[in-house]
């Protein structure tokens, strides 16, 4: 039966990718360790995966990608959110399917693949797990200290922190990190909380997110949630968002690379009024 490869090198994806013939189907998964429900995939591919007998040369192939360690092949394939699955033929790409729908990645890959060996329907796979992240607490009230006007501020190429990078050890009750996080979102117009640095993200959707607000010549702040767990784990909950980058404007939560980029398509005025040319 076929099996799930995880590729981890750039090298060792383009080199499986040229072995292949023509008439083989790939299949590639894009996941992360931090997004639940891409263990949910992986589950999923990995039944479907053995309902395929292992030939040579395969007429089917399974590739586990980590988006955010290869992030030139997560943006070749335009992945803004995972699990993303992408369906590859001779080179192009037939089909994707977002998010962890078992029903839609089985009837994907057995609409371009045929069914598995045994013919006999379609293969069972694992029920979908709902994960639903926590309902945020009431944050507490802000605190009486002066919030910095970051306003007129842009990333150089130093990049100097936004906001303080660890937390006080005495801060160690929900409510005092809530009250925290009320003051960080609020930090400057527009927050950007990320994995790295905006000269050096630590992710590819960091990464991405950067390069678009660098385009659009907007002004923002950044917090690197790398350097403080608190914060990171924090306002996965005080948002009611698992994942990041997250961006803010005006203390309000606006989403991810697939929301940011999708309000940018959308809207060709979508945070104009925080463009360095609007200040100019």
């Amino acid at each position: 039966m076929s099996t799930v490869t995880e590729v981890t090198t750039i090298d060792a994806f383009n080199q499986h990718r040229s072995s292949l013939p023509a008439s083989t189907l790939l299949v590639l998964n894009f996941h992360t360790p931090w997004a639940a429900p891409c263990a949910q995939m992986a589950t999923v591919l990995a039944t479907l995966a053995s309902s395929f007998p292992a030939t040579s040369p395969p007429t089917v192939s399974f590739l586990s990608i980590n988006a955010e360690e290869l992030p030139d092949i997560s943006e070749d394939f335009d992945v803004t959110a995972v699990p993303f699955l992408v369906l590859l033929r001779d080179g192009n790409v037939l089909e994707t399917v977002s998010g962890s729908d078992a029903s839609k990645v089985r009837d994907a890959i057995e609409r371009h693949a045929g069914a598995g060996a045994d013919g006999a329907g379609k293969t069972q796979l694992p029920p979908l797990q709902q994960v639903t992240p926590r309902a945020a607490a009431e944050p507490a009230p802000t605190t009486n200290g002066a919030t910095k006007d970051l306003s007129g501020y842009a990333p150089t190429a130093n990049d100097p922190a936004t906001a303080p990078a660890m937390t006080d050890p005495a801060q160690s009750s929900k409510e005092e990190l809530f009250a925290r996080l009320t003051e960080l979102v609020k930090a400057a117009p527009v927050m950007l909380f990320m994995k790295g640095s905006p000269s050096a993200p630590q992710c590819g959707f960091s990464r991405q997110l950067v390069g678009l607000l660098r385009e659009n010549s907007v002004r923002y702040g950044f917090f690197n949630i790398l350097a403080d767990d608190d914060v990171r784990q924090g306002l996965k909950e005080f948002a009611d968002w698992p994942t990041f980058p997250q961006l803010w404007v005006g203390g309000e939560l606006v989403g991810g690379l697939d929301i940011v980029k999708e309000e940018f398509a959308n809207d060709p005025d979508f945070l104009k009024d925080y463009s360095v040319k609007a200040s100019a």
